[in-house]
């Protein structure tokens, strides 16, 4: 007898572990949030969007996209989008053009 496990041709443990990677949930099911808040130097009024779960370089994407559709300047902050000034009109459309269901939070 030879030492050592006997597999087929499908490994269950391998198979597991895939199907963990894959699974990114789809634009329109992300919970998107649009919120005014007062950020920065002598609290001016910023744009910010949660919930995206994008990569840094996917978000950097649609930074750009997003600033040249509001006309305005903006950052990425962590897991976060900021836009300077009211942006929440504009963005809206922005977002639902790229596939995404943002919603507003807050006043």
């Amino acid at each position: 007898m030879s030492k050592g496990g006997w597999s087929e041709f499908n490994d269950p443990l391998k198979t597991i572990g895939s199907n963990t990677q894959n699974s990114v949930t789809p634009k329109g099911k992300r919970q998107v949030r649009l919120e005014r808040t007062r950020s920065g130097k002598k609290g001016k009024l910023v744009t910010v969007i949660k919930g995206l779960e994008l990569e840094q370089v996917e978000a950097k994407k649609i930074l750009k996209n997003l600033k040249i559709a509001c006309g305005t300047g903006g950052a990425v902050k962590g897991d976060f989008l900021e836009l300077q000034g009211d942006q929440i009109s504009k963005a809206q459309n922005f977002l639902l053009k790229e596939g995404f269901r943002p919603k507003q939070s807050g006043g």
